[in-house]
């Protein structure tokens, strides 16, 4: 266990003070800071609500169970289990480049919550694939740069954050596939109509 602590801060080093540059530095925390999502996150639900027609609608009410799922899980259940302390407090000479609470490190909820979004868009929009990933591997990379997460905390909330995007979907395929065979039973019993005397 110990080796795996000290790789993990070895990385967390390197990405957060070898790999530092004025134009990250600057970049970095605007993208990290959850607030700054808001305003984009929500013109996305509104267009999906007035132009994305049903499926649209659908996807926001995913969006809403899976995001409550990872995020629930990750802060309130796994953080407070495993206890971990950020790096920007126990780590020496850390580029801590925002304000971090004291709360625990391990996963990253910013990973998990972004790759649930990006797992959910990408089976709904395959499309728009890549771009989902890297907007998730982006806001994962910033957690480290700016200092309040390690490489691990981001890789875990990404498998988190995914994993519960795939159980909820798994849950709406059989759910549908219930549902349809439910109206394919209802159709059918309509169209034989009233036994004969």
């Amino acid at each position: 266990m110990e080796w795996i602590i000290q790789l993990d801060t070895a990385l967390f080093l390197f990405f957060n003070k070898t790999l530092a540059n004025g134009f990250f530095d600057v970049i970095m925390p605007f993208i990290t800071e959850s607030d700054h999502w808001r305003i984009p996150i929500a013109l996305i639900v509104l267009g999906l609500l007035i132009f994305g027609g049903r499926k649209g609608r659908w996807v926001v009410l995913l969006v809403i169970i899976i995001i409550t799922l990872s995020d629930q899980l990750s802060s309130h259940v796994v953080k407070p289990w495993i206890g971990r302390t950020r790096p920007c407090f126990v780590v020496e000479d850390v580029r801590q480049l925002i304000r971090q609470s004291r709360s625990f490190s391990f996963p990253s909820s910013h990973a998990a919550n972004m790759s649930a979004m990006a797992f959910l868009f990408s089976w709904k929009y395959p499309k728009g694939t890549w771009i989902f990933i890297a907007i998730a591997l982006t806001v994962g990379y910033s957690r480290i740069y700016v200092g309040v997460h390690y490489p691990f905390d981001v890789v875990f909330g990404f498998m988190l954050g995914s994993a519960c995007a795939a159980v909820v979907l798994i849950m709406e395929s059989r759910i549908r596939r219930v549902w349809k065979k439910h109206q394919k039973k209802t159709y059918s019993e309509d169209d034989a109509g009233p036994a004969a005397d």
